[in-house]
């Protein structure tokens, strides 16, 4: 409130200064009215809802966003740092990019900048270095469009950011991302990750609410819940997972609604029941379980046995029996000797996994893990990737066969091919079938009714 009473702020002229604000903002905006930007992301779905937040951020600038590929003004990369194979794809997309457009701004941001800005700065053509907690305000650190002999680089304290950045995306008609959770207090051995995004954090409940409501009045029918730690949901605003997947569950518009990964001691009873009775929540689950060798998973500072992992898969499936469950695995982490590996191997054989996203380890700088001895060749890391990954297109193939047959709904986005359109079940299987431009972005009843050798299930709608 302004005025003349005691305490509160004088300014002269207020009208004009208010007036003042808002030519300055559209002369901003004008200057960069119909000028391109162009984003590539690397990494995790929540990469993908922060830079679809960036693109926002450009529109309301005046810029029109353009794929990757066709001329643009300016590129912004938001990178992952996970593995040694993400940094080096990380380094090729931004050379590649300097290559392509040699006369745009080139911004890099995300958790590779975070960790490695100099890195980055060294590559020649890049104009701008932003760190995690940096991309979410990014129109802060442009001082201009123009090239630059030396990159700015802007990369704060990221053990002490507090402040949660909402971001969801809104590129796709099907399918929206929505962060709910950012940060990670685990400090797992081999993980990077509360080094590059900070600790746990997230928006209060009813601010999520308010977005899922946004997104479906946009008309899109499917969101995905992401973070990093999204089970940890609550630790800044008092609230917990559970009441937020319960008040989500209540938004209108919205067909369905999936977790995208959760860690097995966060997996509670109370969530598999309600996923079990809820109509929107897809019965999915993606579960990390890094080890079946309770050795490694000790050394690798992980929460749980490998029993607890095997007893959450068990429950899912007593109340949900068609329910798809995946599970990550890194082979290779120092200290896993050929008896651990099948161990491993073993454990996972005797789960009801539909499918198993491989890693092999990468040394990650900063980890305690790097300083672990007993590391494996990377000759034997491949071997035993390629057992684990034979090992997952069993289990895929051995999911199929039991869902063949069966009906599910699936929400149908365009196919890569011309006349084929594909989608998701509620438990992950991937359908195709022919195009019906009346069916895209339908919630849409199949029968499951071939295994074709891409990972599709064929689809019959009827």
């Amino acid at each position: 409130m302004y005025g003349s009473q005691k305490g509160e702020i004088k300014i002269p002229n207020f009208t004009k200064y208010v007036h003042g604000i808002i030519r300055n903002e559209l002369l901003y905006t004008i200057q960069f009215y119909r000028m391109r930007v162009s984003f590539y992301t690397l990494g995790c779905k929540l990469n993908f809802s922060e830079s679809s937040a960036a693109s926002s951020l450009f529109a309301k600038k005046g810029f029109r966003t353009v794929p990757f590929g066709e001329e643009t003004d300016v590129v912004v990369i938001n990178t992952c740092t996970v593995t040694a194979k993400a940094e080096k794809k990380c380094r090729n997309i931004i050379r590649k990019s300097v290559k392509m457009y040699p006369g745009a701004y080139i911004i890099v941001a995300g958790c590779y900048s975070q960790l490695k800005s100099d890195e980055i700065a060294s590559i020649p053509g890049v104009d701008l270095v932003l760190g995690s907690g940096e991309k979410s305000d990014i129109f802060k650190y442009i001082k201009g469009f123009d090239k630059t002999e030396k990159p700015d680089i802007f990369t704060g304290d990221i053990s002490r950011e507090n402040i949660f950045s909402p971001a969801y995306s809104l590129s796709g008609r099907t399918r929206s991302f929505l962060k709910i959770q950012d940060g990670c207090d685990y400090f797992c051995s081999y993980c990077t990750i509360p080094l590059a995004r900070g600790r746990s954090r997230n928006a209060p409940v009813a601010d999520i609410v308010e977005q899922a409501k946004i997104i479906a009045e946009r008309g899109i029918k499917e969101i995905v819940l992401t973070g990093v730690n999204i089970g940890d949901f609550g630790k800044t605003t008092g609230e917990s997972f559970i009441e937020l997947v319960g008040h989500l569950d209540k938004v209108e518009g919205i067909e369905r609604f999936r977790i995208s990964s959760i860690e097995p001691n966060l997996l509670t009873d109370d969530l598999i029941m309600f996923v079990a009775g809820s109509r929107r929540f897809a019965p999915h689950f993606h579960i990390p379980l890094q080890s079946g060798s309770d050795e490694i998973l000790a050394k690798m500072n992980r929460r749980y046995k490998r029993d607890l992992f095997a007893e959450r898969v068990s429950r899912i499936f007593s109340v949900m029996p068609a329910a798809g469950v995946g599970a990550d695995i890194i082979t290779g982490f120092p200290g896993e000797d050929e008896k651990k590996f099948y161990d491993t191997l073993y454990f996972l054989e005797r789960l009801d996994l539909s499918y198993i996203h491989v890693f092999s380890y990468s040394e990650r700088d900063g980890t305690r893990a790097s300083s672990l001895g007993e590391q494996v060749s990377p000759e034997e890391k491949e071997r035993r990737s390629g057992i684990l990954h034979d090992l997952s297109e069993k289990k895929q193939l051995d999911f199929f066969r039991r869902n063949y047959g069966s009906q599910h709904f699936v929400i149908f986005e365009e196919g890569s091919e011309e006349e084929k359109m594909t989608g998701y079940t509620g438990n992950y299987i991937k359908v195709k079938t022919n195009r019906d431009a009346a069916r895209i972005n339908r919630l849409t009843r199949v029968k499951l009714a071939g295994i074709s050798g891409d990972g599709f299930m064929s689809g019959e709608i009827g």
